[in-house]
């Protein structure tokens, strides 16, 4: 068999001439010159990978260096498929930023092999991320490039800086080492001077080298001088028709520029093409008022446009183009591609411009003698260009990538190229390369030339006749490269002698050479040369903020010999650092170069460059907080965290008791291992206080019967006042009563505990005791009552009245008889003997109190409805009455002792400064507690006072950062990692409250694994929460901080958390002296009446006023300043919203603040209110234009008007940055007194201020979702497109329902504004009855909701990647937005609390949003966000509300239904389960156990059957839906289950089945098409066991045909049923998990199981809905909807 060896990867055999250059590269540098497609990249892999060896574990990388981005992939990917090193590719777009040190070390570390630019590899040398000793190998790729200001001369220049012995090997690529033909020797002496290696060539595989590199065959044609006019094409031209220079001066168009731009495009074509029309003029036709000389212009315009675009493919030209409209140039290149075309045919043709690639590469195939052979495309380099044509703006590197992958696959078979395809790019070997136009240099010759490397491939070269120059320039490159090829190929490998080049086209004189200087800084070794000098400036300028008015900033240099430089006026320096001068020299650029050095050094010093030369952005690094304090690294602190939490309530040897009165009255004592907090709050509408701690001095003799006592008596007291059931875990606190010496009552105590069960003696009863005494039937214990009066005129044979509850019966005695009998025993009652009348008295259900003295409920009475019972049966109550009563605010006192604890603990060990007990316990208590208020207010305040302080010492401390460079430190210093840092830091997670307040467990006991005889106390209990509780925790510290003593208060309480705030000194006092008296201009003395306010500094007014387009000497733009006035009117106005709506959520505020605080509404301000736009000093035409045409419309909008409808308006931001600027320098002026700044800024704002409320209106784009939401439609989204096709963006947008077009395409001055226009106007069209379009006709989504319909589409797409331009994430938005207005309208308060008051059946209550959810800060152009997408809940608990789980229990009808077996709870937890929500099953079990409670009454063992059925039901469903869901879950929801699992309703039976009966019974006739299904698709799935009796020849049964899994597994535990649940209950649970988890076919099958087993249609509804709601509310999101 013949092997074509060019067939044969490289890999595999490597030629001899490859091996003879590796051999000579491995003894010394060496530049190998070699023709293109010689393999030098594959020698390049060879070095490569010996250098690896040589070097292991010195630490050392190898860089492979490439000129052009599109190389990175290409050389990087050859290099992954020929070694086995680590590869990295680094270019502009995917390359680290270069401040992120941290993650430069980490690539590079984590790699063996760099590919990159080379200036990417200059930025990290100059910076200092690496440095050259640390480097084993760097490859030049196309190495001749080494010259002049080129990156790879750089590089070379730090490479020399370093001993020989510390430098890497140098291997340099090219195919053309001599650029100057004229001075052949002296050229290659430069490349080897400048890469310290030798060009080196083959010499002993010459003739094998050319049996792989053949050569072309070179042939010029000519082609005649092109025509002046070409008689065959349209005689009238465009512009002949437009006869501009008769236009009315009126109209205001440019006709000479446009003339201009036509002749010049006229110029560029008139070699190649007959020249194109003229953009501009429908440009101007478009945006002037229709007059009727525009009109005609338009029409001309439409007459032409034809010939010029083709409206249905742009890419194309829209005619056939004949020959005869072709300039002689274009004629000779179709017919040279006709002469050479061949199957399989692959050519290039290169060109000079890239106008030129564009227009060849759309005309060529419009060419009729071309268009059945040519396919072509164009190739151009990456920049932009100032010709305004999208076709001939720079080629993105996708695109380049792109579209050398069709040539190489042949679906292009001719490239129209720029010089981008001369080097480097692997292309496959062309027949025919074409020089369109001449050829410039020698490098151009050979690199365009070595394309056409199939052997008989032709390189030909068109020039025009006449052209003797450039015929001649030609013939000097073909004759001279012999000689050249054989001055390095003839030379031997003598010693390279390294030289300081001169660099070509420049005379450097010695002198200058010699006075050169080279910095390094000394703590990083960052280097600063002449070189880099002017580059590193324009690098910082070009970081300076700047609006689309003002132009990009700039050095600006003056001078000849002796340069001047000019740094803008924009960088926050004195005027005396932002002008140098540098020394003399004798050239004007090294002149140049040396004051850009002395530039660089002097702000090195003033820290505007930091120690790696970089502009400054953070003080020392992102892993440093504003103050230098290193920030720890927080990524392994999990997202739910196990903490131990300030806890007071403790078993101790020491017992301290604390009076506890009520209202002023002595009342009860209450006892625990430690000292408490004196305490006050108001309960059940009576004041509660307790007192001081003392110390309890117990018996010596009786002290363990004493400290028995206590425990027996609060568990008594708990018992019949608050549980209703006994507890068993040791108590922590005790609530004994006292004697009038405030120590414990023994002898009440001991008398109390002889009786727990209450005293049947009544003899000392009497009227005294009426309606005081508390009586329990002995048959009902855990139900009290309060006795209204003995009955001595009934007996239990007396007959009931015929309205009671026991007039169906002849006696009371048969009542009862019949109440209490169980299982065929009748109690024994007697006959005779009084009758008690009582009423129920309710037990103590909250644990809930008000801060403001306001009370949830009202003391507790007994019912008016009386009921009779026998007193043999009964027990009176041996509790004091006031002991009684106090048990009913126990709850409540214990979780505020317990607030209050933890405060002060936190004050006292963190050192915070005396903030407020009530908002420090507020700031600490998580949304988890629902505890009736939380810190979400606080946080959203705290957010606000957090931005200023970081703010103001930012100003302060860095003066010569501009706003850029401050607004990273502010993010970086506000950022959650850092505030969860230093949270963690100081332990703040110790004193947050997180636990539920519940009464039906009585949390203040030792846990389950506490000793009950170690006295050791024990003053902290685990509890575990979200990490992000922290964050928020710290934002509400400070807010409380700031509600109780303001600013001064936030620096003391910032410090004790570790903030960078600078240090606790008032700022008063910290910034003392820095105003200076200046007098005020009085442009500005309208100003200041009306802000109320006069300046000390005038020259702070003009620093406000100064637009950055108003370059002066005298002052800085208003940046910083805007900077500082943003986050004081931020924190202005939410303590405005804060103080003026107590009752207002966190949500709600921060969006009534995202109003306020949004460009157009501060614009409104600026203009109505103070007339800034008649002061600020502008210079920029377009920018006053646009401030004067807003001006009008907002001086006739309403404040309500720009409040609610702020989003129609898109003004300047330079308006709104003015004022902010203003209030800025007010801030500063006024010496940082921020209560006065604070006036002046609400003065200013007012009118704004009073126009908001909690209740805002949303914005169109959020009513839509909504809307769109709750119409249950997913077949909605957005388009964009552009409104004009010479618009070369984005700006106009479409809504899109159900593919129908509905509204659209609205265009607008950005896309954010003809977002809100589009959704405004769907939501109307889409609402009306009446309209084509209206949702309720167009939308079948509802028929689509049905489960069993199949296989779902897949759709993934991660959630930060959701968009609302498809349907998929437009519907997911819509939920999440949904969820979030649920959020703003629903404080937590009423959730927990009043739960009755909610409206939404399905009301999903969240968390409450956070200050960053809507956010407040507005980019220019962008009027709305939409809020974040948030999936984490802080406890997702919060769903389970009562009334949630009401509105899920009328979903079943299960009304005619015993509790023990209705479903709801059942299938809830199943949901909750499936959802990961674990936290919301002890809540559904709570739920289900007080509906079985307030059943009809029933005796305790009947209760207490009944209370372990539903246990067990619900074990068993979480049990089976973790078999699907997976164990992790289901061990979750067990454990959450079993926190509040009562130990007597615990089993420790298996309750499972076998499931072969249940497997058939479940799918009846399609039992064996579905095991067939099981048997296919994996054999342990269905008929492992089977196969196996088979080959044991035992006869296979019924059952064992089911297989091992299906039979054991699944239907045995899975879907087997028990005692506990039906086998239709079964089918339910499945169901509900498969439509959780997204399978709908899955589902589906068990929702026809059920009705299989005989469930009606409308409970498999039920179950349906039941599934989705709770799942929707838990935030699970189904794929149809993504």
């Amino acid at each position: 068999m013949t092997v074509n060896l060019d067939q044969v990867s490289e890999a595999l055999l490597p030629r001899r001439y490859q091996e003879e250059i590796f051999s000579r590269a491995q003894a010394r540098n060496v530049i190998a010159a070699l023709d293109t497609g010689s393999g030098k990249t594959y020698i390049s892999t060879l070095l490569i990978k010996w250098i690896a060896t040589q070097n292991a574990g010195k630490g050392k990388t190898i860089i492979f260096l490439v000129p052009k981005v599109a190389l990175v992939e290409q050389q990087g990917d050859f290099i992954i498929r020929e070694t086995s090193l680590r590869v990295s590719k680094c270019y502009g777009a995917t390359a680290i930023d270069l401040s992120d040190r941290r993650g430069w070390k980490k690539e590079i570390l984590e790699h063996d092999v760099l590919v990159m630019t080379a200036q990417i590899f200059l930025n990290i040398l100059t910076h200092s991320h690496w440095s050259m000793d640390k480097v084993a190998l760097i490859v030049f790729d196309e190495c001749h490039h080494t010259r002049k200001n080129h990156a790879y001369n750089g590089i070379m220049r730090e490479y020399f800086q370093w001993p020989s012995e510390q430098r890497p090997k140098i291997f340099g690529m090219t195919a053309s080492p001599i650029w100057n033909p004229r001075d052949a020797v002296e050229s290659l002496l430069t490349l080897e001077r400048n890469l310290d290696a030798k060009v080196i060539a083959v010499r002993e595989h010459v003739d094998e080298l050319q049996d792989h590199s053949p050569k072309p065959a070179e042939i010029v044609h000519t082609y005649p001088t092109p025509p002046d006019n070409y008689p065959l094409y349209a005689p009238t031209t465009l512009w002949d028709r437009l006869d501009l220079g008769d236009l009315p001066s009126e109209l205001d168009i440019p006709v000479s520029k446009i003339r201009t731009s036509y002749q010049n495009q006229t110029d560029e074509h008139s070699d190649y093409l007959y020249p194109s029309g003229m953009e501009d003029i429908d440009d101007i036709a478009r945006t002037k008022e229709s007059t009727p000389e525009l009109l005609e212009l338009e029409s001309i315009l439409a007459e032409f446009q034809p010939l010029f675009e083709d409206p249905i493919n742009p890419q194309m030209v829209p005619v056939n183009v004949d020959l005869t409209w072709c300039s002689p140039k274009l004629r000779l290149l179709a017919d040279l591609l006709v002469q050479h075309y061949a199957t399989g045919f692959q050519g290039i043709v290169f060109v000079e411009q890239r106008h030129v690639a564009a227009c060849l590469s759309k005309m060529l195939p419009k060419i009729p003698q071309l268009e059945h052979y040519i396919r072509s495309g164009q190739l151009i380099g990456h920049g932009a260009s100032n010709v305004a044509k999208s076709q001939v703006r720079g080629m993105a590197l996708r695109t380049q990538q792109d579209v050398v992958k069709l040539f190489r696959d042949n679906i292009v078979n001719l490239l129209v190229a720029t010089s981008v395809a001369e080097e480097g790019l692997d292309f496959p070997a062309c027949e025919l390369v074409i020089r369109f136009d001449p050829i410039q240099h020698m490098v151009g010759y050979i690199q365009s030339r070595g394309r056409a490397r199939q052997k008989l491939a032709t390189f030909i070269v068109m020039i025009q006749e006449g052209a003797a120059a450039h015929v001649e320039r030609y013939r000097a490159f073909t004759e001279s490269e012999p000689q050249l090829r054989a001055v390095y190929q003839s030379r031997d490998d003598s010693a390279v002698i390294p030289v300081v080049e001169e660099e070509e086209g420049e005379i450097l004189d010695p002198e200058d050479l010699a006075e050169r200087e080279r910095y390094v800084v000394p703590s990083t070794g960052a280097v600063l040369t002449y070189n880099t000098a002017i580059s590193l400036l324009n690098h910082l300028c070009s970081l300076i903020p700047r609006d689309k008015f003002t132009p990009v900033h700039v050095p600006h240099y003056t001078g000849d010999f002796t340069a001047t430089l000019m740094l803008p006026s924009t960088l926050p320096l004195p005027l005396r650092d932002l002008r140098f001068v540098g020394p003399e020299r004798r050239s004007k650029k090294e002149a140049k170069r040396a004051v850009a050095f002395v530039a660089v050094k002097r702000l090195h010093s003033l820290n505007v460059f930091d120690d790696y030369l970089l502009p400054t952005k953070s003080h020392t690094g992102d892993n440093e907080d504003a103050d230098g304090r290193c920030i720890d690294d927080v990524s392994q602190i999990p997202d739910t965290m196990d903490v131990m939490v300030r806890d007071p309530w403790t078993r101790s040897e020491t017992q301290w008791l604390h009076v506890v009165n009520i209202d002023g009255v002595a009342v009860a004592g209450l006892v625990t291992g430690t000292a408490l907090p004196v305490v006050e709050l108001v309960c059940n509408g009576q004041f509660i206080s307790i007192e001081e701690g003392q110390y309890i001095r117990f018996s010596r003799e009786d002290q363990y019967r004493q400290r028995r006592a206590l425990e027996d008596f609060t568990r008594m007291g708990l018992g019949w006042c608050i549980t209703g059931r006994g507890i068993t875990l040791p108590l922590t606190c005790y609530l004994v009563p006292i004697t009038h010496n405030h120590t414990p009552d023994w002898e009440t105590i001991y008398k109390t505990v002889t009786e727990p069960f209450g005293c049947s003696d009544w003899s000392s009863i009497g009227k005294e005791h009426y309606d005081h005494l508390f009586v329990m039937s002995s048959r009902e214990h855990g139900r009290p009552f309060l006795l209204r009066r003995i009955r001595d005129d009934l007996s239990p044979m007396s007959t009931p009245p015929p309205t009671s509850r026991e007039a169906a019966f002849s006696s009371y005695r048969d009542y009862f008889i019949n109440k209490y009998t169980k299982r065929g025993v009748s109690p024994e009652i007697p006959t005779d003997g009084p009758c008690l009348e009582v009423s129920k008295f309710p037990r103590h259900v909250t644990s809930i109190y008000n801060f403001n003295g306001s009370s949830l409920t009202q003391p507790p009475a007994g019912s008016l409805d009386t009921q009779i019972l026998i007193q043999e049966m009964c027990r009176w109550c041996t509790i004091p009455e006031k002991v009684y009563h106090t048990f009913h605010i126990l709850p409540e006192l214990c979780y505020r002792i317990t607030d209050v604890y933890r405060a002060r603990a936190a004050r006292l060990e963190l050192g915070l400064p005396p903030v407020i007990d009530d908002l420090l316990v507020q700031a600490f208590v998580l949304p988890s507690a629902s505890a009736g208020f939380n810190n979400q207010r606080l946080e959203t305040l705290g957010d606000s006072v957090l931005k200023v302080c970081t703010v103001v010492h930012l100003f302060n401390r860095f003066p010569h950062r501009h706003e850029g460079q401050l607004d990273i430190l502010r993010r970086n210093s506000v950022s959650n990692r850092t505030l969860l840092a230093r949270a963690k830091e100081c332990g703040l997670e110790h004193y947050l409250t997180s636990e539920p307040r519940t009464t039906r467990i009585w949390r203040f006991t030792l846990p389950e694994n506490g000793d009950p005889s170690d006295d050791t106390p024990c003053r902290s209990v685990a509890r575990r929460f979200p990490r992000r509780s922290l964050q928020d925790c710290m934002e509400a510290t400070l807010g409380a901080a700031f509600v109780t003593g303001g600013i001064n208060m936030v620096l003391r309480t910032a410090t004790a958390l570790g903030l960078g705030f600078g240090g606790p000194i008032p700022w008063q006092l910290r910034y003392t002296g820095q105003v200076e008296n200046h007098p005020v201009s009085a442009l500005f003395r309208t100003l200041e009446e009306q802000l109320g306010y006069q300046f000390r500094n005038g020259r702070l007014l003009v620093e406000a006023m100064t637009h950055p387009s108003f370059k002066s000497t005298d002052s800085t733009s208003y940046q910083r300043l805007e900077f500082l006035g943003d986050a004081l009117i931020d924190l202005v106005t939410m303590r405005y919203l804060y103080n003026k709506f107590p009752s207002a959520t966190s949500g709600q505020l921060s969006w009534a603040r995202s109003r306020a605080v949004c460009a157009p509404a501060l614009a409104s301000v600026a203009i109505k209110r103070l007339g800034l736009h008649k002061m600020v000093l502008i210079n920029n035409v377009e920018l006053s234009i646009a401030i004067s045409r807003y001006v009008p419309v907002l001086e006739e909008t309403s404040d309500i008007e720009i409040i609610h409808s702020g989003w129609k308006q898109d003004p300047p931001k330079a308006i709104s940055d003015v004022l902010e600027s203003v209030l800025g320098a007010v801030f500063v002026d006024c010496g940082w007194d921020f209560e006065r700044a604070c006036v002046v800024a609400e003065n200013a704002l007012y009118d704004l201020l009073v126009t908001l409320s909690p209740n805002m209106p949303r914005d169109p784009v959020s009513n839509l979702m909504v809307w769109s939401a709750q119409s249950g439609c997913r077949k909605i989204s957005f388009q964009k497109s552009q409104s004009r096709q010479e618009v070369k963006r984005n700006d106009s947008i479409s809504v899109i329902a159900h593919d129908y077009a509905v509204v659209g395409p609205i265009p607008a001055s950005n896309l954010s504004l003809a977002k809100g226009l589009a959704a405004e106007r769907a939501r109307q069209i889409l609402d009306d009855p009446n309209g084509p379009y209206y949702l309720g006709n167009i939308c079948d989504c509802a028929d689509a909701m049905a489960v069993d319909h199949g296989d779902t589409p897949s759709f993934d797409m991660p959630t930060d990647m959701l968009n609302d331009e498809t349907e998929e994430g437009f519907a997911a938005l819509a939920r999440i937005v949904a969820q979030d207005v649920i959020a703003l309208t629903v404080p937590t308060e009423e959730v927990e609390v009043e739960v009755q008051d909610e409206e939404d059946d399905f009301a999903v209550p969240t968390q409450e949003m956070s200050a960053t959810t809507i956010r407040s800060d507005y980019v220019e152009g962008e009027v709305f966000r939409m809020p974040d997408i948030i999936h984490t809940f802080v406890s997702m608990a919060h769903i389970a509300t009562p009334t949630f789980l009401a509105n899920v229990k009328v979903l079943l009808s299960e009304e005619n239904r015993s509790v023990v077996s209705r479903r709801w709870y059942v299938l809830a937890a199943a949901a909750f389960s499936a959802s990961n929500i674990p936290e919301a099953i002890p809540l559904i079990f709570e739920n289900a156990l007080e509906e079985l409670e307030q059943e009809t009454e029933r005796k305790p063992d009947e209760l207490r059957r009944d209370q372990l059925a539903v246990a067990r039901r619900m074990r068993e469903c979480v049990f089976r839906a973790g078999m699907l869901t997976g164990y992790a879950r289901a061990i979750n929801s067990l454990t959450a289950l079993h926190t509040v699992m009562p130990k007597e309703l615990k089993d420790t039976s298996v309750l499972s089945e076998d499931g072969h009966a249940l497997f058939n019974a479940m799918y009846g006739n399609s039992a064996e098409e579905v095991q067939e299904i099981l048997d296919d698709i994996h054999p342990d799935m269905g008929q492992h066991t089977a196969c196996v009796h088979v080959q044991m020849n035992i006869a296979l049964t019924d059952e064992l045909r089911t297989g091992w899994f299906s039979n054991t597994i699944a239907y045995g535990i899975v879907y087997g049923g028990s005692d506990v649940l039906s086998q239709m209950e079964v089918s339910f649970i499945m169901s509900v998990v498969n439509i959780v988890m997204d399978t709908p076919k899955q589902a589906g099958w068990h929702l026809r199981n059920a009705s299989n087993i005989g469930a009606s249609p409308q409970e498999v509804e039920a179950v349906r809905r039941i599934a989705t709601v709770v799942a929707s509310g838990c935030g699970v999101v189904f794929k149809a909807e993504r």
